[in-house]
């Protein structure tokens, strides 16, 4: 038989390795890694699904149509994605701990709140929610950051919209004004205030910062125990029932070493849904 010209069999070899490799990769490999999946994995391998709850791997808001957090249930941690747990829109905040000074809203146009400030007032909120003090560092009592823009003979608490009164009445000898809308305070030179606030505040850090994905479903320990008396008060029910909830909950270190010990929020409300 004439051998085929040696282009035509280059081609033809291609062609059955391409075939080949399609039948091995494109369906035998996928069949076998979805059956193996689901025979070893179940659940996570079908999104780790809860009834009608939606999935364990994705945070959710706790809190009514008006967006005030529902009292019965512990709360989640912040979420910049979307309006909150969109996993269209994941996402982080993307502002940094430069982000002190807020633009206020002036002429129509929306304002914008600094990292500070949100965390200011997440803190101040959750004080209220859990009954301690939401007191922190470089935060005004009114939820707002302590930051001044200091020029030649004038203060002015940025941060503090007028009618609100600043923060500090004085710095260095000059009265301090609040923040007009409006105004450039560009040019001045940026003062954050400490303040006498603990070192450690009441209010854990992951209470008043999302997650970098914006989706995480988990909270410190330290955050549910906080809640933990709240939501004993509300349910009516002993407050070391509860605490024995937020233990079956919490997920340790991966490997014992690697990262922190966390509470999966919605796995724990549905707990306490079902008594």
């Amino acid at each position: 038989m004439k051998r085929l010209p040696s282009p035509l069999r280059r081609h033809l070899a291609a062609l059955r390795a391409v075939a080949v490799l399609t039948v091995l990769l494109g369906l035998i490999y996928p069949l076998v890694t979805t059956g193996l999946a689901q025979v070893l994995f179940h659940d996570n391998a079908n999104g780790s699904l809860i009834r009608d709850r939606g999935s364990s791997l994705i945070g959710q808001s706790f809190t009514d149509a008006a967006g005030r957090p529902v009292r019965k249930y512990f709360q989640s941690r912040p979420s910049a994605a979307g309006d909150g747990y969109d996993p269209t829109s994941t996402s982080a905040s993307n502002l940094g701990p430069e982000d002190v000074v807020d633009v206020l809203p002036a002429d129509g146009q929306k304002g914008r709140r600094s990292l500070l400030t949100q965390v200011c007032a997440r803190s101040k909120a959750a004080g209220e929610l859990e009954g301690v003090s939401g007191a922190r560092p470089y935060c005004t009592p009114d939820g707002a950051g302590a930051v001044l823009k200091v020029f030649p003979g004038r203060v002015v608490s940025v941060n503090q919209p007028c009618p609100a009164t600043p923060f500090v009445a004085t710095w260095q000898g000059v009265p301090v004004e609040c923040a007009r809308p409006g105004e450039d305070y560009a040019a001045g030179r940026t003062v954050p205030v400490r303040g006498n606030a603990p070192a450690s505040p009441a209010v854990p850090a992951d209470a008043v910062t999302a997650s970098g994905s914006g989706l995480d479903p988990h909270i410190s320990p330290a955050y549910a125990a906080l809640q933990a008396p709240r939501v004993a008060k509300e349910r009516g029910l002993p407050l070391d029932r509860v605490r024995a909830l937020i233990e079956e909950h919490t997920t340790g270190r991966i490997l014992g070493f690697m990262g922190e010990p966390a509470v999966n929020v919605l796995e724990l409300n549905l707990a306490l849904d079902e008594g």
